[in-house]
C-alpha cells in the first residue's frame, strides 16, 4: 500500500501531465467539491494581490478571504516556491 507521500506524488504526475485548461477543470471538477475549487481560487487571487502590493485589509475585502487564511498565503508568497514561479501580480 501507497504511504501519504507517494498518494501525494502520484496526484501531483496527474496534475503535471495535463496538456490544457480544459484538461485541468474536467479532472479538478471531478476530484474537488465546487466549495474546495472556489477556496483555491481565492488563496490564488489572494496572492497574485499581495504580489501586487496590496495591504491584508484590501486583500481580505476584495478577495473575500480570512485573515488566517490570507497569513498561510501570505508566507508561502514570501518564502514558498510556486506562487512567484507560476503567477503574475494581479494589476
Amino acid at each position: 500500500m501507497e504511504n501519504k507521500q507517494e498518494k501525494i506524488q502520484e496526484l501531483m504526475r496527474l496534475i503535471a501531465s495535463m496538456e490544457t485548461a480544459e484538461d485541468c477543470r474536467l479532472l479538478f471538477n471531478d476530484l474537488c467539491t465546487a466549495k474546495e475549487l472556489e477556496k483555491m481560487a481565492e488563496r490564488v487571487y489572494a496572492a497574485k494581490l499581495l504580489m501586487a502590493g496590496k495591504t491584508y485589509a484590501q486583500v481580505t475585502a476584495e478577495a473575500d478571504i480570512s485573515s488566517a487564511t490570507l497569513s498561510r498565503v501570505s508566507r508561502c508568497v514570501q518564502y514558498g516556491e510556486g506562487y512567484s514561479k507560476f503567477l503574475s501580480p494581479a494589476e
